[in-house]
């Protein structure tokens, strides 16, 4: 079954609707029913094959902790009446109250309620989407690969994943058959890990160039690693991921190509 993806920012409506007075945390549940519903105008379709339910992503980053009841009520009456709607309820960059919270009424939610409900706190937050929602889909604030402003990929183009194990090297090969122009983008979540790049040339008579040297991805950096290379002829191009630290590492990776007479 295919399923719609709604983003939706809390800590904006934290800070439009403070929760002081009842008749503003009114509003505050008003404007996150309105939500949906607007999701679910866009988003689905109800055709034979379309789009049928959704995956709604909540943000719950800065979010404080007198909006608990709301969430509470927020939440029973999104699953309570618009369940066929709702595939998964997915809360991010959860706070520690709220997952103790959450802990804490668990035991009074009925069964599919917990089966639609997902929370995860901020160092589990990209890998629980990945979970629903490939990795192009998922803007770069959520750790994905997706932007707007993003001139060579779009959402068609898929994005492959590797689990770069601790104190270990992992591989990447990019077979090319004929002369091209390579455009790649990756991402590592959890940074602090080195990566090189080399080109080599499936003829042996031909040399290996290095396309970049080892160098350490940082989390000063900029999330998306993006370049390009010119291929003159067959071979493959080989990225090594070096990872050093004690935690394994989730590679996100995809690529494409574009023939010289197209440029």
């Amino acid at each position: 079954m295919k399923h719609g993806l709604g983003f939706r920012m809390s800590q904006e409506t934290a800070m439009q609707y403070p929760t002081t007075k009842l008749k503003t945390k009114q509003r505050f549940i008003r404007w996150r029913i309105q939500c949906l519903e607007k999701g679910i105008r866009q988003l689905l379709d109800f055709k034979p094959g379309g789009v049928s339910t959704m995956v709604q992503v909540t943000d719950l980053r800065n979010s404080p902790w007198p909006l608990k009841r709301e969430f509470r009520q927020i939440l029973s009456l999104l699953l309570d009446n618009y369940p066929e709607f709702l595939a998964k309820q997915v809360f991010v960059n959860v706070p520690w109250w709220y997952l103790a919270f959450n802990r804490m009424i668990s035991p009074f939610l009925t069964q599919r309620t917990k089966s639609k409900l997902v929370c995860a706190g901020p160092s589990k937050s990209a890998e629980t989407l990945f979970r629903y929602i490939a990795p192009e889909q998922v803007p770069i604030q959520f750790g994905g690969l997706y932007s707007e402003k993003d001139s060579d990929f779009t959402i068609t183009n898929s994005a492959k994943e590797a689990i770069i194990q601790p104190s270990a090297k992992k591989i990447i090969e990019i077979p090319l058959t004929e002369p091209c122009l390579l455009i790649w983008e990756l991402r590592v979540l959890g940074w602090d890990v080195s990566c090189a790049a080399e080109f080599v040339p499936s003829s042996e008579e031909s040399y290996t160039i290095i396309v970049q040297k080892a160098g350490k991805i940082a989390s000063s950096h900029d999330p998306i690693v993006k370049s390009s290379f010119k291929v003159g002829e067959p071979g493959k191009l080989l990225f090594t991921i070096d990872n050093n630290s004690k935690k394994k590492k989730l590679l996100l990776y995809r690529y494409k190509t574009k023939s010289f007479e197209s440029n």
